[in-house]
């Protein structure tokens, strides 16, 4: 940890069908560091869709980011469509052999662990994707951000922003990490008690569940197939549930 102001260049990675909450909530946080630079990647420079339409733009490919410091990786539906670029995979795993943390935020962490980044490393995500983790052979989590080493990992969507707080505190000190949280005004009153499976009424989970049935589906056979590739061995998905 440093309370200084040295340079510090983080990344975030976006992609078509990101969810553009777990990467801009992150860098609402993040780009306020002392001596942050933000550097906003893609596979090529052309404008992104996200999930549900919002433009982002990056503003350098993978070819021209310098060496970073953080790493931010985002999910989202399109997800899956990186779980078998090799220009995604590899820029991750070789970013991640010299930076200071990779922060994966929802199921950006299935990215993470599709690069072989999560072999052995204490993990979390969103609560669809939770069950997924060990074919990766991460170790999961029931936590909203969990931190092991240099993975940090948050779970859904809005856990990004806690994530980035935490991650904050850990680059700069306490007191950097709580004048920005000041500063962007985070102190959630949420309107309904049901912000995770064990909190929410059992219809509102059984609907959202089914709202996600179809890529959770898809998810998991391509988690069986990465599994299958990185070697790996996972206990059957009905003994690893929350």
């Amino acid at each position: 940890m440093s309370t200084g102001s040295e340079r510090l260049d983080i990344g975030g990675v976006i992609f078509a069908d990101v969810d553009q909450s777990d990467f801009t909530s992150p860098f609402e946080v993040l780009s306020r560091l002392p001596g942050a630079r933000f550097h906003v990647l893609a596979k090529e420079k052309r404008p992104i869709r996200d999930v549900h339409g919002l433009i982002l733009t990056p503003e350098e490919s993978f070819a021209e980011a310098p060496r970073l410091d953080i790493v931010l990786v985002p999910g989202g539906r399109g997800q899956e469509a990186l779980m078998d670029d090799e220009v995604t995979l590899s820029f991750l795993r070789e970013q991640a052999a010299s930076a200071r943390f990779v922060f994966s935020v929802c199921t950006g962490a299935l990215i993470c662990g599709a690069a072989g980044l999560l072999r052995g490393v204490r993990t979390t995500t969103h609560w669809s994707a939770f069950h997924l983790l060990p074919y990766f052979g991460a170790i999961p989590v029931d936590e909203r951000v969990v931190v092991d080493g240099k993975m940090v990992s948050a779970a859904g969507v809005t856990a990004g922003l806690d994530g980035a707080l935490r991650l904050a505190a850990l680059l700069r000190g306490d007191r950097v990490a709580q004048q920005i949280q000041l500063a962007i005004e985070y102190a959630p009153e949420p309107p309904f008690p049901g912000g995770t499976p064990r909190t929410a009424p059992k219809e509102i989970l059984q609907a959202a569940s089914r709202a996600v049935d179809e890529i959770t589906e898809a998810r998991l056979a391509t988690a069986r197939r990465i599994a299958a590739r990185l070697g790996i061995e996972p206990l059957p998905a009905e003994e690893t549930g929350r």
